[in-house]
């Protein structure tokens, strides 16, 4: 199956302020906490129709602390390279394409 791996992400709690919620989820995805400002890399409009519209925000982050999987949600972890990630034929489709463009510019 394509797209088995992808980076580490979550869903906004409504009313909670978007880096809270950024900082939440890497915390509970990896157990690292933010030591930077994060950067934006992309916005992907994932779904577009009736009543929603689902737009996927790729963030840079500097994070401190040691690495622990929290959930759950996860049979697996591992880090890669930049090139070992573009090489990777299981990665998902949308981190995949804001891994392509970062590798393009000066970043």
């Amino acid at each position: 199956m394509k797209g088995l791996w992808d980076l580490s992400g979550g869903r906004i709690e409504p009313g909670s302020p978007l880096l809270e919620n950024l900082a939440r989820e890497v915390r509970e995805e990896t157990g690292l906490h933010l030591s930077e400002m994060p950067t934006l890399l992309a916005a992907q409009d994932l779904f577009v129709g009736g009543d929603r519209h689902v737009v996927r925000l790729t963030y840079l982050v500097h994070g401190e602390g040691e690495v622990v999987r929290h959930s759950g949600e996860h049979t697996a972890h591992a880090w890669y390279t930049l090139e070992e990630l573009l090489s990777h034929e299981d990665l998902d489709v949308y981190a995949s394409d804001v891994l392509r463009r970062l590798s393009a510019s000066s970043f």
